[in-house]
């Protein structure tokens, strides 16, 4: 029997951490601090690359019953940029937001061994509070 196609609703979390990743990318400049600075431009590539690879993973997890490769090679990925970011940081509601996406990725994984299609809101609401860590505030 086929499965019913389902319609992916709008990926409001994609479209919050793109916005937020555009307003880090014009408050760079503002920065005074080098290091600050440089945190700031790799917590920006890293949270696009989380961006990207989360789309992936939506898409991925509609076929997730169909082909679970697809989806095991995009919860591969996330993994990877997630364990880079993990590293690189050393705030603490960043370092809160990684481990809630961490315990997203190991649930969906589950998900797709038990031939279940994942529950990616964890993922996708842990990347709205990691984009919010990476943007730099507006202080003076």
């Amino acid at each position: 029997m086929a499965r019913p196609h389902r319609h992916p609703g709008p990926r409001r979390p994609t479209v919050t951490a793109l916005a937020a990743l555009a307003a880090a990318t014009t408050a760079l400049p503002l920065l005074v601090a080098c290091g600050a600075a440089q945190r700031a431009v790799d917590c920006t590539h890293t949270v696009t690359a989380l961006v990207d690879g989360v789309d992936k993973l939506h898409t991925a997890a509609d076929k997730a019953t169909d082909d679970p490769q697809e989806a095991t090679a995009a919860l591969d990925a996330l993994d990877t940029d997630l364990h880079r970011l993990s590293a690189a940081t050393d705030d603490p509601e960043l370092a809160g937001a990684v481990d809630t996406m961490s315990t997203g990725i190991k649930n969906a994984r589950r998900a797709i061994a038990d031939d279940e299609t994942p529950d990616l809101t964890p993922v996708g609401d842990s990347l709205g509070r990691i984009t919010s860590a990476c943007t730099p505030d507006d202080e003076e």
